[in-house]
């Protein structure tokens, strides 16, 4: 599990001299592995469309973790039987550098190598624009991820449905798959087969009393065919007339009946049903082995991904990317807002060696940047990222340093953000500031 915090400061003199005492006090108490977070420079437009932006970049901020920790979820769902493979199904395809946009990299790597995709997210397009982009490509993920997890689920459900029904007690189970035709008599007008439960106990009992039980019962029909801890299932032939009599006295004795009638036709259809279903789960969603053939050649045991785990593999990887590209988005206009114009500001990305050395490199940051604000001693928004995606953790709390630092949580939210620091030198005030949203964090 790795941790993560963004931080911006100004790029003027004194503060790129506070960045590298920064560094240096870090590096020093081995509190935190720290790199540049780039983000290219964007077009600002009005300060009214950059507060919109900030509330707008909030939601979807939050949207997007949502999306991010169901696909996960989902994921773990679909690989039930593979479970310790979930992370290197969980990884970002591409992104460091052009010539390695089809390799698989792991979400850690991606986040500390981050560069901003300019083919899919063109930095010379108004903020607002790509923003749109941002939320649509989010939008149809979703939308997708909707529709094929309701067909998992609903093939999922009318599986576990016919499962449960070979389950259980012979009072309760299918019998379908452990009676034969061989046990019946069938096609006849005056005799009929019943199946009777009797207690383990019973047993004597019920051998030398059935026949006596009601008048016409055939003689030494009886046959147990299956057993579980509780009782046998016994056959039992009588004539069609004395079927409600027999049940009576069978009642009387502690027998029971179970009403089953034996129909070859819908016995075939529920097993092809169940096995349809079973084959369909494998086939469509998980993962197989395949013998491939090359010329006189067969290499065994090549594996196959279901179409729904590789739609999950590829749209939870452009899905994270697009989270991160958000977070830069959300430091830019932050950023733009609290230092003002012109743009000029350096982002940093933190990782925390341990998490006994939070607090220390709390009060690092709080020292080293002081002088920005005596309420708020730099703007931070947090980026974390976590290889394994079930777990949870608390909710983190709100910080005179503005720190946001990762905790894994579960996919509901509700902790109360920061004020809104005071109006930015550089940018006349058109309205006062709302209340900002409070930032999210990244949890895989």
């Amino acid at each position: 599990m790795s941790e993560f915090w963004l931080i911006s400061a100004p790029g003027d003199k004194e503060n790129l001299q506070a960045l590298e005492r920064m560094n240096t006090v870090t590096s020093k108490s081995n509190l935190s592995y720290n790199t540049k977070f780039s983000i290219p420079d964007f077009k600002v437009g009005t300060l009214d469309s950059l507060v919109g932006l900030s509330d707008e970049l909030g939601k979807l901020d939050t949207f997007a973790e949502s999306l991010i920790k169901r696909m996960a979820q989902s994921v773990v769902e679909v690989m039930e039987d593979s479970k310790g493979k979930v992370p290197e199904n969980l990884l970002a395809n591409g992104g460091l550098k052009e010539k390695l946009k089809c390799l698989k990299i792991d979400l850690t790597s991606f986040v500390t190598h981050f560069e901003w995709d300019m083919a899919k997210y063109p930095a010379k397009q108004p903020l607002v624009c790509v923003v749109d982009t941002l939320a649509k490509q989010l939008a149809q993920i979703e939308t997708d991820l909707k529709s094929r997890t309701a067909a998992y689920n609903t093939l999922k459900t009318n599986l576990e449905n016919l499962e449960k029904k070979s389950m259980g007690n012979l009072f309760t189970r299918t019998l379908s798959d452990i009676v034969s035709k061989e046990d019946f008599v069938l096609d006849s007008e005056y005799l009929v087969t019943l199946l009777v439960i009797v207690p383990k106990p019973s047993y004597a009992q019920w051998q030398k009393t059935y026949e006596s039980l009601s008048d016409m019962v055939v003689p030494r029909s009886t046959k147990l065919i299956a057993e579980d801890n509780e009782g046998g299932l016994f056959t039992v032939t009588l004539f069609r007339k004395v079927i409600d009599d027999f049940k009576t006295k069978a009642k009387e004795n502690k027998f029971t009946v179970r009403e089953f009638y034996y129909d070859e036709k819908e016995i075939k259809r529920e097993r092809e049903e169940l096995s349809r279903l079973l084959s369909d789960k494998k086939q469509q969603y998980q993962t197989s082995c395949v013998a491939l053939k090359k010329g006189s050649s067969t290499f065994p045991d090549h594996k196959v991904q279901g179409p729904l785990l590789r739609w999950l593999k590829v749209n939870f990887s452009e899905a994270f990317i697009a989270w991160i590209h958000i977070k830069a988005l959300r430091v830019f206009v932050e950023s733009v807002l609290r230092y003002g114009l012109p743009v000029n500001f350096q982002a940093v990305l933190l990782q925390p060696h341990k998490k006994s050395s939070t607090k220390r490199l709390r009060e690092v940051l709080n020292s080293v940047f002081r002088h920005l604000d005596q309420v708020a001693a730099a703007s931070v928004l947090d980026v974390g990222v976590c290889g394994h995606p079930g777990a949870a953790a608390r909710q983190p709390r709100l910080l005179s340093l503005r720190l946001f630092p990762h905790r894994p949580q579960p996919a509901r939210l509700g902790a109360a953000g920061p004020t809104r620091p005071s109006r930015p030198c550089g940018l006349r005030r058109r309205r006062s500031f709302p209340r900002p949203r409070n930032p999210t964090e990244l949890r895989v």
